[in-house]
């Protein structure tokens, strides 16, 4: 009977909550950079090809003056509404424990919650950041070799 008691008590405090939303930020950061490579995809060759012929389309397009075609909006996935929900998730976590320490409840909760709620949002603008840069440098060595993909 004292550990139904415990285990209510527990749930709540608030240092209990921001604990698990941390934790549930953090391990929705690590799904949204694991998840997406379990997709079917293209040979990167294709994507690259597709990426390479995109741009010297449009160079033509602008060289010859014609206009630009629709765009038409990106899928929605799953991983999209994930890439929110992690970094809104881990303030979440945050203010709970700024909440927790300022009811004066066990430290720790409140130390474990920041502490999640802060390494989800450090790995997830760290993986962005990664993202970008490969990217950026995917993007660099197609426009240098633009000219020996589409020799004529």
């Amino acid at each position: 009977m004292t550990q139904v008691r415990d285990i209510t008590t527990l749930a709540r405090r608030w240092g209990f909550w921001a604990v698990l939303t941390g934790a549930l930020a953090l391990v929705l950061v690590l799904m949204q950079i694991v998840g997406p490579s379990f997709e079917v995809k293209p040979s990167a060759a294709t994507q690259i090809g597709e990426i390479a012929g995109e741009i010297k389309r449009s160079a033509w397009r602008s060289f010859l003056g014609l206009p630009k075609p629709e765009l038409t909006p990106a899928p929605v996935s799953a991983w999209t509404y994930v890439a929110v929900a992690a970094p809104v998730l881990s303030v979440i976590a945050i203010l709970l424990s700024i909440v927790s320490g300022m009811l004066g409840e066990n430290r720790r909760y409140a130390v474990y919650g920041t502490g999640f709620g802060i390494a989800a949002i450090v790995f997830h603008f760290i993986w962005w950041l990664a993202l970008l840069v490969v990217g950026l440098v995917l993007l660099v060595s197609i426009l240098e070799n633009i000219g020996d993909i589409f020799s004529f």
